[in-house]
Protein backbone atom coordinates (compact mmCIF):
# COMPACT_ATOMS: atom_id res chain seq x y z
CA UNK A 1 0.00 0.00 0.00
CA UNK A 2 2.45 2.63 -1.18
CA UNK A 3 0.06 5.48 -1.81
CA UNK A 4 0.46 9.26 -2.14
CA UNK A 5 3.65 10.52 -0.50
CA UNK A 6 4.01 9.74 3.16
CA UNK A 7 6.57 8.90 5.82
CA UNK A 8 6.78 5.23 4.85
CA UNK A 9 4.05 3.90 7.11
CA UNK A 10 0.94 6.07 6.64
CA UNK A 11 -0.30 7.43 3.34
CA UNK A 12 -3.36 9.08 1.83
CA UNK A 13 -5.94 7.13 -0.17
CA UNK A 14 -9.24 8.10 -1.74
CA UNK A 15 -12.59 6.87 -0.44
CA UNK A 16 -15.18 6.79 -3.20
CA UNK A 17 -18.45 7.17 -1.32
CA UNK A 18 -18.92 10.77 -2.47
CA UNK A 19 -18.85 9.90 -6.17
CA UNK A 20 -21.65 7.36 -5.81
CA UNK A 21 -24.34 8.92 -3.63
CA UNK A 22 -25.24 11.87 -1.44
CA UNK A 23 -23.18 11.83 1.73
CA UNK A 24 -21.53 13.95 4.35
CA UNK A 25 -22.30 16.69 6.83
CA UNK A 26 -23.68 18.90 4.06
CA UNK A 27 -25.25 15.98 2.13
CA UNK A 28 -23.62 17.01 -1.13
CA UNK A 29 -24.85 15.30 -4.26
CA UNK A 30 -22.44 13.12 -6.23
CA UNK A 31 -20.83 14.64 -9.32
CA UNK A 32 -21.88 13.84 -12.85
CA UNK A 33 -20.23 10.62 -14.01
CA UNK A 34 -17.78 12.34 -16.36
CA UNK A 35 -16.74 14.67 -13.53
CA UNK A 36 -16.24 11.68 -11.25
CA UNK A 37 -14.02 10.06 -13.88
CA UNK A 38 -12.04 13.30 -14.16
CA UNK A 39 -11.57 13.31 -10.37
CA UNK A 40 -10.25 9.74 -10.44
CA UNK A 41 -7.87 10.61 -13.26
CA UNK A 42 -6.67 13.64 -11.31
CA UNK A 43 -6.11 11.52 -8.20
CA UNK A 44 -3.92 9.07 -10.13
CA UNK A 45 -1.94 11.93 -11.67
CA UNK A 46 -1.35 13.27 -8.16
CA UNK A 47 0.06 9.94 -7.01
CA UNK A 48 -2.91 8.39 -5.23
CA UNK A 49 -2.95 4.63 -5.75
CA UNK A 50 -5.31 3.31 -3.04
CA UNK A 51 -9.05 3.55 -3.78
CA UNK A 52 -11.77 2.33 -1.43
CA UNK A 53 -15.32 1.69 -2.61
CA UNK A 54 -18.30 -0.52 -1.67
CA UNK A 55 -21.62 -1.78 -3.07
CA UNK A 56 -23.41 0.46 -0.55
CA UNK A 57 -21.79 3.52 -2.11
CA UNK A 58 -24.47 3.78 -4.79
CA UNK A 59 -22.97 4.00 -8.28
CA UNK A 60 -19.38 4.22 -6.98
CA UNK A 61 -18.28 0.69 -7.92
CA UNK A 62 -19.70 0.97 -11.43
CA UNK A 63 -17.99 4.32 -12.08
CA UNK A 64 -14.69 3.18 -10.61
CA UNK A 65 -14.88 -0.01 -12.66
CA UNK A 66 -15.36 2.04 -15.82
CA UNK A 67 -12.35 4.12 -14.86
CA UNK A 68 -10.20 1.04 -14.30
CA UNK A 69 -11.25 -0.41 -17.64
CA UNK A 70 -10.36 2.86 -19.38
CA UNK A 71 -6.90 2.81 -17.77
CA UNK A 72 -6.12 -0.58 -19.22
CA UNK A 73 -2.84 -2.19 -18.17
CA UNK A 74 -1.75 0.84 -16.10
CA UNK A 75 -4.60 0.12 -13.68
CA UNK A 76 -2.48 -2.71 -12.27
CA UNK A 77 -0.52 -0.23 -10.14
CA UNK A 78 -3.66 0.81 -8.28
CA UNK A 79 -5.01 -0.95 -5.19
CA UNK A 80 -8.71 -1.79 -5.62
CA UNK A 81 -10.49 -2.10 -2.28
CA UNK A 82 -14.18 -2.85 -1.83
CA UNK A 83 -16.51 -4.52 0.67
CA UNK A 84 -19.36 -6.94 1.16
CA UNK A 85 -22.05 -6.96 3.83
CA UNK A 86 -23.80 -3.62 3.35
CA UNK A 87 -25.93 -3.39 0.23
CA UNK A 88 -27.65 -0.62 -1.75
CA UNK A 89 -31.32 -0.33 -2.64
CA UNK A 90 -31.31 1.90 -5.71
CA UNK A 91 -35.09 2.30 -5.69
CA UNK A 92 -35.30 4.07 -2.35
CA UNK A 93 -31.65 5.19 -2.28
CA UNK A 94 -30.85 3.49 1.02
CA UNK A 95 -28.38 1.01 2.38
CA UNK A 96 -29.14 -2.17 4.30
CA UNK A 97 -27.03 -4.83 6.00
CA UNK A 98 -27.15 -8.54 5.16
CA UNK A 99 -24.29 -10.84 6.12
CA UNK A 100 -25.97 -14.06 5.01
CA UNK A 101 -23.85 -16.32 2.82
CA UNK A 102 -26.01 -16.02 -0.29
CA UNK A 103 -26.22 -12.23 -0.04
CA UNK A 104 -22.47 -11.92 0.46
CA UNK A 105 -21.69 -14.14 -2.51
CA UNK A 106 -24.13 -12.34 -4.80
CA UNK A 107 -22.65 -9.02 -3.72
CA UNK A 108 -19.12 -10.23 -4.40
CA UNK A 109 -20.08 -11.53 -7.84
CA UNK A 110 -21.51 -8.13 -8.76
CA UNK A 111 -18.45 -6.32 -7.41
CA UNK A 112 -16.11 -8.50 -9.44
CA UNK A 113 -18.21 -7.89 -12.54
CA UNK A 114 -18.10 -4.12 -12.01
CA UNK A 115 -14.46 -3.80 -10.94
CA UNK A 116 -12.72 -6.60 -12.80
CA UNK A 117 -10.53 -7.43 -9.81
CA UNK A 118 -10.42 -6.90 -6.05
CA UNK A 119 -7.13 -6.51 -4.18
CA UNK A 120 -8.67 -6.03 -0.73
CA UNK A 121 -12.13 -7.25 0.28
CA UNK A 122 -13.54 -5.99 3.56
CA UNK A 123 -16.51 -7.10 5.62
CA UNK A 124 -18.72 -4.00 5.71
CA UNK A 125 -20.57 -3.10 8.93
CA UNK A 126 -18.52 -5.81 10.61
CA UNK A 127 -20.22 -6.39 13.95
CA UNK A 128 -19.07 -9.02 16.46
CA UNK A 129 -21.95 -11.24 15.35
CA UNK A 130 -21.04 -10.91 11.68
CA UNK A 131 -17.35 -11.59 12.23
CA UNK A 132 -18.16 -14.68 14.30
CA UNK A 133 -20.66 -16.08 11.82
CA UNK A 134 -20.12 -19.16 9.70
CA UNK A 135 -21.74 -17.34 6.76
CA UNK A 136 -18.96 -14.75 6.71
CA UNK A 137 -16.33 -17.47 7.08
CA UNK A 138 -17.82 -19.36 4.14
CA UNK A 139 -18.09 -16.17 2.05
CA UNK A 140 -14.39 -15.46 2.61
CA UNK A 141 -13.61 -18.98 1.38
CA UNK A 142 -15.78 -18.27 -1.69
CA UNK A 143 -13.86 -15.04 -2.27
CA UNK A 144 -10.58 -16.94 -2.03
CA UNK A 145 -11.84 -19.35 -4.66
CA UNK A 146 -12.31 -16.28 -6.89
CA UNK A 147 -8.67 -15.29 -6.50
CA UNK A 148 -9.01 -12.71 -3.70
CA UNK A 149 -6.13 -12.94 -1.25
CA UNK A 150 -6.43 -10.00 1.19
CA UNK A 151 -9.30 -9.40 3.60
CA UNK A 152 -10.28 -6.71 6.04
CA UNK A 153 -13.02 -5.74 8.47
CA UNK A 154 -14.67 -2.33 8.47
CA UNK A 155 -15.60 -1.91 12.13
CA UNK A 156 -17.40 0.65 14.23
CA UNK A 157 -16.90 -0.63 17.78
CA UNK A 158 -14.03 -1.93 19.87
CA UNK A 159 -15.52 -5.40 20.30
CA UNK A 160 -15.55 -5.96 16.56
CA UNK A 161 -12.05 -4.49 16.23
CA UNK A 162 -10.76 -6.83 18.92
CA UNK A 163 -12.31 -9.88 17.25
CA UNK A 164 -11.02 -8.91 13.81
CA UNK A 165 -7.51 -8.45 15.14
CA UNK A 166 -7.57 -11.78 16.97
CA UNK A 167 -9.18 -13.88 14.22
CA UNK A 168 -6.20 -14.32 11.93
CA UNK A 169 -8.48 -13.93 8.91
CA UNK A 170 -7.80 -10.24 8.26
CA UNK A 171 -4.81 -8.11 7.37
CA UNK A 172 -6.63 -4.77 7.64
CA UNK A 173 -9.19 -3.08 9.83
CA UNK A 174 -11.03 0.06 8.75
CA UNK A 175 -12.42 2.42 11.36
CA UNK A 176 -13.68 5.98 11.87
CA UNK A 177 -11.37 8.29 13.80
CA UNK A 178 -10.98 12.04 14.10
CA UNK A 179 -10.79 14.75 16.75
CA UNK A 180 -14.59 14.74 17.09
CA UNK A 181 -14.83 10.94 17.32
CA UNK A 182 -12.08 9.25 19.33
CA UNK A 183 -13.88 6.16 20.62
CA UNK A 184 -11.93 3.83 18.35
CA UNK A 185 -8.53 5.03 19.56
CA UNK A 186 -7.69 1.76 21.41
CA UNK A 187 -8.10 -0.15 18.13
CA UNK A 188 -4.83 1.30 16.82
CA UNK A 189 -2.86 -0.57 19.49
CA UNK A 190 -4.91 -3.72 18.85
CA UNK A 191 -4.04 -3.57 15.16
CA UNK A 192 -0.39 -2.80 15.80
CA UNK A 193 -0.03 -5.70 18.22
CA UNK A 194 -1.71 -8.06 15.74
CA UNK A 195 0.30 -6.83 12.75
CA UNK A 196 -2.71 -5.38 10.93
CA UNK A 197 -2.82 -2.26 8.81
CA UNK A 198 -5.42 0.42 9.62
CA UNK A 199 -7.63 2.31 7.17
CA UNK A 200 -8.90 5.49 8.82
CA UNK A 201 -12.18 6.82 7.45
CA UNK A 202 -14.03 10.05 8.25
CA UNK A 203 -10.78 11.92 9.02
CA UNK A 204 -12.61 15.25 8.69
CA UNK A 205 -15.80 14.26 10.51
CA UNK A 206 -17.82 13.83 7.28
CA UNK A 207 -17.00 17.45 6.46
CA UNK A 208 -17.78 18.96 9.85
CA UNK A 209 -14.14 19.92 10.31
CA UNK A 210 -13.78 21.59 6.91
CA UNK A 211 -14.39 25.37 6.84
CA UNK A 212 -17.09 26.42 4.40
CA UNK A 213 -16.00 29.15 2.01
CA UNK A 214 -12.90 30.35 3.89
CA UNK A 215 -9.21 30.51 3.13
CA UNK A 216 -8.35 28.29 6.09
CA UNK A 217 -9.19 24.93 4.51
CA UNK A 218 -5.67 23.53 4.19
CA UNK A 219 -4.79 24.61 7.72
CA UNK A 220 -7.91 22.95 9.14
CA UNK A 221 -7.27 19.77 7.16
CA UNK A 222 -3.64 19.71 8.27
CA UNK A 223 -4.63 20.00 11.92
CA UNK A 224 -7.19 17.23 11.51
CA UNK A 225 -4.67 14.94 9.84
CA UNK A 226 -1.94 15.78 12.37
CA UNK A 227 -4.29 14.62 15.13
CA UNK A 228 -4.75 11.25 13.39
CA UNK A 229 -1.01 10.89 12.78
CA UNK A 230 -0.39 11.13 16.51
CA UNK A 231 -1.54 7.51 16.56
CA UNK A 232 1.28 5.09 15.66
CA UNK A 233 -0.05 2.85 12.91
CA UNK A 234 0.73 1.44 9.50
CA UNK A 235 -1.91 2.07 6.87
CA UNK A 236 -3.98 4.61 4.98
CA UNK A 237 -5.97 7.72 5.82
CA UNK A 238 -8.96 7.83 3.46
CA UNK A 239 -10.06 11.23 2.30
CA UNK A 240 -13.42 11.40 0.57
CA UNK A 241 -14.31 14.13 -1.89
CA UNK A 242 -16.16 14.85 -5.10
CA UNK A 243 -13.83 17.73 -6.05
CA UNK A 244 -10.31 17.79 -7.52
CA UNK A 245 -9.69 21.09 -5.74
CA UNK A 246 -10.60 19.56 -2.40
CA UNK A 247 -8.41 16.54 -3.13
CA UNK A 248 -5.46 18.84 -3.82
CA UNK A 249 -6.12 20.58 -0.51
CA UNK A 250 -6.19 17.26 1.32
CA UNK A 251 -2.95 16.13 -0.34
CA UNK A 252 -1.22 19.40 0.57
CA UNK A 253 -2.51 19.16 4.14
CA UNK A 254 -1.36 15.56 4.44
CA UNK A 255 2.14 16.39 3.23
CA UNK A 256 2.31 19.27 5.72
CA UNK A 257 1.09 17.06 8.57
CA UNK A 258 3.67 14.40 7.76
CA UNK A 259 6.47 16.99 7.62
CA UNK A 260 5.34 18.42 10.95
CA UNK A 261 5.34 14.98 12.57
CA UNK A 262 8.84 14.22 11.31
CA UNK A 263 10.12 17.64 12.36
CA UNK A 264 10.70 18.79 8.81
Amino acid sequence: MNEAAADGSVSLGLGLLSIGRAWGYRQGLPPAEEDALALLDHAVLKGVTFFDTAPAYGTSERIFGRFLKNLGASASRLTVSTKMGEHWNAEDQSGFTDHSYDALCRSLDRSLERLGRIDLLQIHKASVAALASKDVERAIAYAESNGIEAFGASVGDLGAARLACASGAYTVIQLPYNRLSTGMAPAFAMARNAGLKVLVNRPFGMGRMVPDGTGETVHALREALAFILEQPFDGIVLTGTRSSVHLDEALAAFQAAVRSRSGG
